[in-house]
């Protein structure tokens, strides 16, 4: 009894296999072997290219035009890559769908159903279009699949392009960002430097003086001259025949002389003090310090726009060339013979779930019946 208990239980083992294993295992291999029609497959490698550039301001010690980003382009194109945004415009340029439902619907599970939804499309080409990033060189592998090696390979041209296009516009918005900060600094420096201008010739006309400075000098040159005549005077003074009286018309005179010029020096010396003044009134000094601020004010405004229009300069001749571009280190490839779908794995993967799932079942049987 035991015998044929345990016969009978071998005899299921084996009839559950065949059903559950060998069986699904034959229509999987049919399938792939009578219909699912070939796949050619197209690989095109590219990176992202950046030309960097330095700038006036930075060499003037300012802030450089274009700063770094923390998501780099090769993120962004990659995450681009897989967007359904890039299957519709791919779709729209080579009518992608048509493509992929060539086969169909002889081979519903490689072809694609035609009268699917663009999110269907989208869920499709994941399958057909596989994209390896490698964060570390930046480098993208992309492999295109489809019924014909044409087909392959226009597709991943047509990826490529689009991804070409990509770039392209994001580099076109990052030149105009960098043309429009420098003209906007270029604005600022030209209104600083206009309203210095206006300031220090505001300052001119109220005061009735070109150069303070200038001014100073030349009094300095009167004060100098005056000293050169008293002493002159002095000497003559002295030079007279001694014994003369008091009221001596020459002493007199002598003496007028060098008295008038030590009254004209006072005066001249009470300009650069607290209570004398230039002209218009102001104190010589204070004149001196407002004109100096003004001036430095005049020198730096002036620097700023050199520099802020060599930077503008530098941006425009920037916005004319490409500072971004895709550059492709494999061009798409033509395959000669087909190599997906790869049969003999895709038989092996299923047999091994296969075998797996029956395991399982068999284990779950005899645990719910031994207990029973």
């Amino acid at each position: 009894m035991a015998g044929n208990r345990r016969k009978g239980g071998r005899n299921g083992l084996v009839v559950s296999f065949t059903w559950a294993v060998i069986a699904p295992l034959v229509v999987i291999a049919a399938y792939l072997w009578f219909w699912a029609a070939d796949q050619y497959a197209s690989t095109v490698s590219f990176s992202v290219q950046k030309e960097e550039y330095k700038s006036s301001l930075d060499v003037l010690g300012g802030i450089p035009l274009l700063s770094g980003s923390m998501i780099s382009d090769t993120d962004i194109l990659d995450d681009f890559l897989k967007s359904q945004e890039l299957v519709e415009n791919v779709d729209a340029a080579i009518d992608l769908r048509s493509l992929y439902s060539k086969r169909w619907p002889d081979d519903p599970v490689f072809a694609f159903n035609p009268g699917g939804s663009i999110e269907d499309l989208h869920h499709h080409t994941k399958r057909m279009v596989r994209v390896s990033y490698d964060n570390h060189t930046g480098l993208i592998s992309l492999r295109s699949l489809a019924f014909t090696a044409e087909d392959a390979r226009l597709i991943a041209q047509t990826v490529f392009d689009q991804s070409s296009e990509m770039i392209n516009e994001l580099s076109a918005g990052a030149r105009a960002d960098s043309t429009r900060f420098a003209k906007g600094e270029l604005d600022r420096a030209f209104a600083r430097l206009r309203q210095a201008r206006q300031d220090l010739t505001r300052f001119r006309i109220e005061n009735q003086i070109v150069d303070p400075t200038a001014d100073l000098q030349g009094q300095m040159g009167i004060l100098n001259s005056l000293q050169e005549q008293l002493a002159s005077s002095m000497i003559e003074m002295d030079m007279l025949p001694a014994g003369l009286k008091a009221d001596d018309a020459r002493l007199l005179q002598a003496q007028r002389k060098i008295d008038v010029i030590r009254a004209r020096m006072e005066d001249e010396r009470s300009k650069f003090g607290e209570t004398g003044g230039g002209p218009g009134g102001e104190v010589y000094g204070a004149l001196i310090a407002e004109y100096e601020g003004l001036s430095a004010d005049m020198l730096f405004a002036e620097e700023t726009y050199r520099a802020a229009l060599a930077a503008y300069d530098m941006a425009q001749g920037e916005a004319r060339r490409q500072s971004r571009y895709l550059a492709a280190h494999v061009r798409p490839t033509l395959a000669e013979t087909s190599q997906f779908p790869q049969r003999w794995s895709l038989l092996a993967i299923a047999g091994f779930f296969l075998v797996i799932v029956w395991a399982m079942c068999v284990l779950i049987y005899f645990s719910i019946r031994d207990r029973h």
